[in-house]
């Protein structure tokens, strides 16, 4: 998709007969370029952030589809899903631990080790009020999660369930707000 940059630059080419370069430091035509550059910028910024809020899901939704997967797309059944979760939730704790590890002693927590032991006590807390998946305990759903191509438009699409710590399964929306 070309920037309005791109575009500003090529109206103001075809107007000035393909010299953009020699432009007067406080022209209009300088000034429009500047604000393209500008506009470009602010749009690349706010692409970058979504895609930050966006990964936490796209990860989640990579390690239920990885579970299915080795079950060879199978449903799972509740107590499949449970360990699937534990294991989800557990991902960390090795760096976690290699981290409190490395410190020395009196010394505090680094920032990524903090920032680590905030991500499990946040998943265990979901996990205990209803951890949110995609539908993996029916077949059909299945099938859809397999089909998924790591596209931010076809999530949307998935039915996604809560499952909490107590076997409880119930319907969720999609996490547009995000997750953690």
């Amino acid at each position: 998709m070309p920037s309005s940059l791109q575009k500003t630059r090529k109206h103001i080419a075809k107007k000035r007969n393909g010299e953009v370069n020699a432009l007067h430091a406080k022209s209009r035509d300088s000034l429009r370029l500047h604000k393209a550059g500008v506009r470009d910028q602010r749009l690349e910024k706010l692409a970058a952030a979504r895609s930050k809020k966006e990964q936490p899901i796209v990860d989640r939704v990579n390690f239920f589809r990885e579970s299915l997967a080795e079950k060879d797309n199978q449903p799972l059944d509740i107590e499949t899903v449970q360990s699937s979760i534990k294991r989800f939730i557990r991902q960390y704790d090795e760096e976690y631990d290699g981290l409190k590890k490395a410190r020395r002693p009196g010394r505090p927590a680094s920032a990524r080790e903090d920032l680590l032991k905030l991500k499990i006590a946040a998943l265990e807390k979901e996990y205990q009020n209803g951890f949110v998946i995609p539908n993996v305990m029916s077949a059909e759903h299945a099938k859809s999660l397999e089909k998924w191509e790591g596209s931010w438009a076809y999530l949307t699409t998935l039915p996604w369930i809560k499952v909490s710590s107590a076997g409880q399964v119930r319907s969720a929306e999609f996490p547009s707000k995000g997750i953690n």
